[in-house]
């Protein structure tokens, strides 16, 4: 095995694990999160050796990632899911893999997003402007700005829906 190689692998995926632990979050369901996160990352470490440094890293982590990330929920939503009569359904407010309530909270309210709102407020919490969000998701920066806006109040009807049964 390569050591340098290796070594700059990790230290990349350590530079921008922000990103990649909150597509996984965001995306996870219940449970899965750590399982989520292992196969991006067994993922990136396949593709890494293709990775011809023609984009920026973090537009390379989040097209890797976020392509594994809707293939396995692809190949998850095919497959039928089988629960006993018995078993009552979960409360989702019981799962959380974050320590803090409220980002907790924010967390389950990004997951009602569509996946495109998902992936601008994943990239926009990680701190990327406006202008390298369009380039990743391949749109312009004012139609992300628009959205981000309209994101913006969803989340807080949601969230006002949740902390304080408002519609």
């Amino acid at each position: 095995m390569n050591r340098p190689l290796k070594r700059r692998f990790v230290k990349m995926i350590q530079e921008h694990q922000g990103l990649i632990n909150g597509l996984c979050a965001v995306y996870s369901r219940r449970g899965e999160h750590r399982d989520l996160r292992q196969e991006v990352l067994l993922q990136l470490w396949k593709a890494y050796g293709n990775f011809r440094h023609e984009s920026k890293e973090s537009t390379w982590i989040y097209r890797v990632s976020l392509n594994t990330i809707l293939a396995i929920r692809r190949k998850a939503n095919r497959q039928i899911d089988w629960q006993p009569m018995h078993e009552e359904p979960f409360n989702e407010m019981e799962i959380a893999p974050y320590s803090d309530d409220h980002l907790q909270l924010l967390y389950q309210a990004i997951d009602q997003l569509a996946d495109l709102d998902k992936a601008i407020t994943i990239l926009y919490l990680e701190g990327y402007p406006h202008k390298e969000i369009a380039s990743l998701l391949e749109l312009t920066a004012t139609n992300v700005s628009t959205r981000f806006n309209r994101i913006k109040m969803r989340l807080k009807k949601i969230l006002n829906s949740k902390m304080y049964g408002l519609k």
